[in-house]
C-alpha cells in the first residue's frame, strides 16, 4: 500500500504562502500587504508570509511586490508543520 507523505491542506482553510524578496520593506507597507506578516531577514530579504484566499489573491500580491519594486526571489505554499 503506498503512503502518500505530501501534508495534505486543510480545505477549510486558505493556502499559507511565503514570498521571499531581495530587500527590506519598511513598516508603512504594513498595510499594503494587509494579512501577512512582514519578517524582516538577516540576509536583507524580507519574508511575507500569511494565507492567501485562491490563485486570484496570490496574482494580486504579486502585483503589489512588483508595484513595490523589490526583487521578487521566491513564492512557496507552506504548510502548518512547515513554518518557521
Amino acid at each position: 500500500m503506498a503512503h502518500n507523505l505530501t501534508p495534505q491542506p486543510d480545505p477549510a482553510q486558505p493556502p499559507i504562502y511565503q514570498i521571499r524578496l531581495k530587500g527590506h520593506l519598511g513598516s508603512q507597507w504594513t498595510d499594503w500587504f494587509e494579512g501577512l506578516t512582514i519578517a524582516l531577514e538577516d540576509d536583507g530579504d524580507t519574508l511575507l508570509t500569511g494565507p492567501v484566499a485562491d490563485q486570484a489573491a496570490l496574482h494580486g500580491l504579486l502585483k503589489k511586490v512588483r508595484d513595490v519594486g523589490l526583487t521578487l526571489i521566491s513564492v512557496n505554499q507552506v504548510y502548518p508543520s512547515e513554518k518557521v
